[in-house]
């Protein structure tokens, strides 16, 4: 009888971790999906950025004779 308790015992044991990584897992996912999802954001505005000093960068270089 004690090897089906402790058989039992590590079945419980089992499942709960399981159960703890695969939370840990989707609160890892949650956390990735979030920054990816930052960084598309912060790369669309850099590329915006570049975009406008591309167009304004001639009109602040000085010229020599300034």
């Amino acid at each position: 009888m004690r090897c089906m308790e402790h058989l039992e015992e590590r079945i419980i044991e089992l499942e709960i971790r399981s159960t703890h990584q695969e939370r840990l897992i989707e609160e890892l996912n949650e956390v990735v999906t979030s920054s990816w999802r930052r960084i598309d954001q912060l790369e669309r505005e850099l590329r915006l950025l570049k975009d406008v000093l591309k167009d304004v960068g001639p009109d602040l270089v000085a010229s020599p004779d300034e």
